[in-house]
């Protein structure tokens, strides 16, 4: 009959932290993108701060939702010239294999 080998609990800890910590600094850093993407770097801290805590006590749905759609089409406008300028950069739709566009990438910062 084999043993089995006991687990190593303190290192599959330290992964899951390791990975933990490597997801928040990813939020972070998209959170910031998206401040300086939206132009809301222009604002004080505080002037920011105050925005956004209004924004999470704001229940209501009617304004949630439009929120939510002036976000989806700001993303919307983001990939169609990201798409562009891709395009523009490889000299045109001629120039990629069979025609085809290139893939957006969609919102990279949320």
């Amino acid at each position: 009959m084999k043993m089995r080998k006991p687990r190593n609990f303190d290192a599959e800890l330290k992964t899951l932290e390791d990975k933990a910590r490597e997801l928040k600094t990813r939020k972070v850093q998209q959170l910031g993108e998206l401040v300086i993407a939206t132009g809301a770097d222009a604002f004080t801290v505080e002037e920011l701060a105050g925005a956004l805590i209004v924004l999470a006590e704001t229940k209501e749905a009617g304004k949630r939702e439009a929120w939510a759609k002036r976000g989806t089409a700001f993303f919307q406008r983001r990939s169609r010239r990201s798409a562009k300028e891709t395009n523009r950069d490889a000299g045109g739709a001629s120039a990629q294999p069979g025609g085809t566009q290139p893939a957006s990438g969609g919102a990279d910062a949320a």
